[in-house]
């Protein structure tokens, strides 16, 4: 056998061990994984100050709220076959002394829709549903992290088969999961991707 063409067979070995296969110089099958990214941070580093919540006016002032309320960009690709909408949320599970924080749920996220642009969350939009975080409100909620070891922000995004209309707003996190969870298997939750945001200030 050929170099060359022992090189051929050699990748298209490999290629049907990742899931696709080879015909000439053609390859079929392969499909990006699912995955979730930001340009305002990259996973597993420190978010920019400005993520953090800020102090409302007239409310008594947290000095741990020490930035805009600017949410992070967020892009996604990749979507399992027969998605129709995504949820969206954002967890500190150190928050609370380890009861966690729900920063922010959303959900009914229409399947052509794929990123949200920094600060574009940090209010209501016709993009989502907005869910009932621990703040009690649709939208997200930055962190006001207690000085000393970061927390770990988890951004999660879930693959849907239901319609973006499906579900009322205001379910808290849990009832969320709960309404994915219905019917066999994994309910209708199709897939998932997460980024980790760290945060803290001095």
């Amino acid at each position: 056998m050929s170099a060359q063409r022992s090189t051929l067979v050699l990748a298209g070995v490999a290629a049907v061990l990742a899931g696709s296969w080879v015909i000439g110089d053609h390859a079929f099958g392969a499909s990006a994984p699912f995955k979730l990214t930001s340009t305002t941070f990259r996973d597993g580093t420190m978010m920019p100050r400005k993520v953090s919540n800020k102090n409302q006016p007239g409310a008594n002032p947290n000095p741990n709220c020490v930035g805009e309320n600017d949410s992070p960009e967020l892009s996604w690709s990749g979507a399992p076959p027969g998605t129709k909408s995504f949820v969206l949320t954002m967890v500190d599970p150190e928050g609370r002394g380890g009861l966690g924080v729900f920063h922010w749920v959303a959900y009914g996220i229409p399947a052509d829709v794929n990123h949200f642009d920094e600060g574009e969350v940090s209010k209501p939009s016709d993009k989502y549903v907005g869910g009932k975080s621990t703040q009690g409100v649709g939208y997200y909620s930055g962190p006001c992290t207690p000085a000393g070891s970061p927390h770990h922000y988890t951004f999660k995004i879930i693959a849907t088969d239901l319609d973006p209309k499906e579900l009322p707003p205001g379910l808290t996190l849990p009832q969320l999961n709960q309404r994915l969870a219905e019917g066999t298997g994994t309910g209708h939750a199709k897939g998932a991707a997460g980024l980790v945001g760290l945060f803290t200030h001095p």
